[in-house]
């Protein structure tokens, strides 16, 4: 089985609140790759989740005082294209997560796993240096015997030189970056 990940590829991060050029470049490119993946890829799908009320006093609202991805915004959707070529030709799953990574997403893989294997996990989505890299490492951690790949193209850091360090660490954990 095949599981491809799909980080925050929500509209905020794309072209909204901290939206960059490189997020419009991974977004082009993710839609290419959706178009292209085989019929029985499972699709998870993160979605960062705040709350309007609430976020700027978090620990990461007090350090990105930007609000995004406030619940039930158009910045807190993933991006239509991406979505409907996700979810409407696969098996797929969202996991909101109020932070940068979350637990929760070994277990969402698994749910689709038949006889609890996974064959391959390939991670893609914003932004590398924060979100990609904490669920990319919480599934080494949680899978350390499952191949882990990551589609650098399909990839944008809140820079693009945070972009190239996160690939860096990645690789030193043994994530197949290509």
């Amino acid at each position: 089985m095949k599981c491809l990940v799909v980080v925050d590829m929500q509209n905020d991060f794309i072209t909204g609140a901290l939206g960059t050029p490189e997020a419009v470049v991974a977004r082009d490119n993710l839609v290419q790759k959706l178009k292209e993946e085989d019929e029985d890829t499972v699709v998870i799908f993160t979605q960062d989740t705040h709350s309007d009320r609430f976020y700027l006093d978090t620990l990461e609202g007090k350090n990105l005082p930007i609000k995004h991805c406030i619940y039930q915004t158009w910045g807190w959707l993933i991006d239509d294209e991406i979505f409907n070529l996700g979810a409407f030709k696969r098996i797929y799953d969202v996991v909101t997560k109020s932070t940068f990574g979350t637990g929760d997403l070994p277990k969402a893989i698994m749910d689709f796993a038949f006889d609890d294997e996974v064959l391959t996990i390939e991670v893609c989505g914003l932004c590398t240096d924060i979100c990609v890299i904490s669920n990319a490492l919480i599934l080494r951690a949680a899978m350390p015997n499952v191949p882990i790949k990551l589609d650098s193209s399909c990839c944008a850091g809140t820079t693009p030189a945070a972009h190239e360090a996160a690939l860096a660490v990645m690789r030193a954990c043994q994530i197949e970056v290509y």
